[in-house]
């Protein structure tokens, strides 16, 4: 391979590392402009810390537990190559990953992902739970859980060998959030006032709808490189697909959404518009080098149905999910992952199949340790804060400061 094709080939995959670290700030706006002024302060630690202990678990053993190269001989469940990153002999040259990156870069973007799993739980559980808790569980989850689920497929494991396809995570990044997010509101129960005493879920109104729609539209721009680095080289032609198929996903998923919302709630709910948005990029996510144009839109518009009878499910189980994370990462993860049986090149019944045994071993997997993992917490140390904590807002109590304080402006 010519110099000037590989050193393409990498800058592209650096400039998509970019974009996937970018996804940070949109979830962090999400989550913040869905939920209340008072935990503020609260959910942007939590972001915080999520992308910067993600990225150092990852180093220190996530990546080699991800990527262990299983032998010939291995069953594909697990194997782990060794504390650190140190590069291999080649992994500086085009003979490392066919060309499309090196070694350093391989392991930035996918730390990238791997943080993305317990973002995820994060606006799941907002508003409520311990921070101490949620952190020790973010440590195990992307340290362990996470790279060891991508190992069965990414990493080349059994679930490679079975002819799974997950082209960028509609299962292996959006799912395993989804499943651990499920688990945790389970566990946790309901925010104060979020049910009335015959069960009815009252609305609990985020505090800044504007910051939620940037943080949407960053997300959506951050899937150009989530999707398109999940390429992993810089083809013109699968790159370009991959983000005309992305995008056509998303605005049929918002389109859908708001559309179906309208029908049956008589109001424009822009909320529903961005998670329909959302959730036709998890839909996408799984086949977007796989789908026509037209696959895609559709893909999408089924993505955003399913948002809007997702969040009235989660609400019907009385369960309390701020942001919607079960129905758009889980549901729509779900559906996506299915979708590489249904649609695109990939389409039949036997891949189906194999699509619908993969969700089901990862979901598996991925609640009975979420469970494990929060179960603990919440018998030694407590996973909900006290009432008086939540009523008057978790900024004052964990943190000591607010998020807007109004600076004396109401002395004058």
């Amino acid at each position: 391979m010519e110099a000037g094709l590989f050193t393409a080939n990498n800058v592209w995959m650096m400039i998509c590392t970019g974009l996937v670290f970018f996804m940070h700030l949109g979830f962090s706006l999400l989550e913040i402009g869905l939920t209340r002024e008072k935990n503020t302060i609260n959910i942007l630690f939590k972001n915080v810390f999520i992308i910067c202990v993600g990225l150092l678990v990852y180093y220190i053993g996530g990546f080699n537990l991800m990527y262990p190269g299983f032998a010939e001989d291995s069953s594909g469940i697990f194997s782990f190559a060794g504390f650190g990153i140190a590069p291999p002999e080649n992994g500086m040259t085009p003979e490392y990953a066919d060309g499309g990156y090196t070694w350093w870069t391989d392991f930035l973007f996918q730390g990238m992902f791997a943080a993305t799993a317990a973002t995820i739980v994060s606006g799941a559980v907002a508003e409520r739970i311990k921070l101490g808790a949620f952190m020790i569980f973010t440590v195990i989850y992307v340290g362990l859980v996470y790279p060891i689920v991508g190992s069965w497929k990414w990493g080349g494991g059994f679930l490679d060998a079975m002819g799974f396809y997950d082209f960028a995570g509609s299962t292996l990044v959006h799912s395993v959030g989804g499943w651990a997010a499920l688990i945790a509101i389970y566990l946790l129960g309901a925010r104060i006032g979020k049910f009335d005493e015959n069960g009815k879920a009252n609305a609990i109104p985020g505090h800044n709808i504007p910051f939620a729609v940037a943080g949407v539209l960053i997300l959506w721009l951050g899937w150009f490189g989530f999707n398109g680095g999940s390429v992993l080289s810089a083809d013109p032609a699968l790159t370009s697909l991959t983000l005309v198929t992305t995008s056509l996903a998303a605005a049929a998923g918002g389109v859908s959404a708001f559309i179906v919302s309208t029908i049956m709630y008589k109001n424009y709910d822009l909320t529903m518009f961005l998670n329909g948005i959302l959730g036709g990029l998890v839909g996408i996510t799984a086949g977007a080098d796989q789908m026509s144009p037209n696959d895609a839109v559709i893909i999408g518009v089924i993505a955003g149905a399913i948002i809007v009878f997702g969040v009235a499910l989660v609400d019907k189980l009385k369960l309390d999910d701020p942001v919607g994370a079960v129905a758009v990462h889980l549901i729509c993860g779900i559906w996506g992952t299915l979708a590489v049986g249904i649609f695109g090149a990939m389409a039949s019944m036997e891949q189906f199949v194999t699509q619908l045994t993969g969700v089901g071993i990862v979901g598996a997997f991925c609640c009975t340790t979420a469970f494990i993992i929060l179960f603990v917490l919440k018998k030694t140390m407590g996973l909900r804060v006290s009432e008086k904590e939540e009523l008057e807002g978790l900024d004052e109590h964990e943190h000591g400061m607010s998020a807007y304080p109004d600076f004396g402006l109401n002395e004058h």
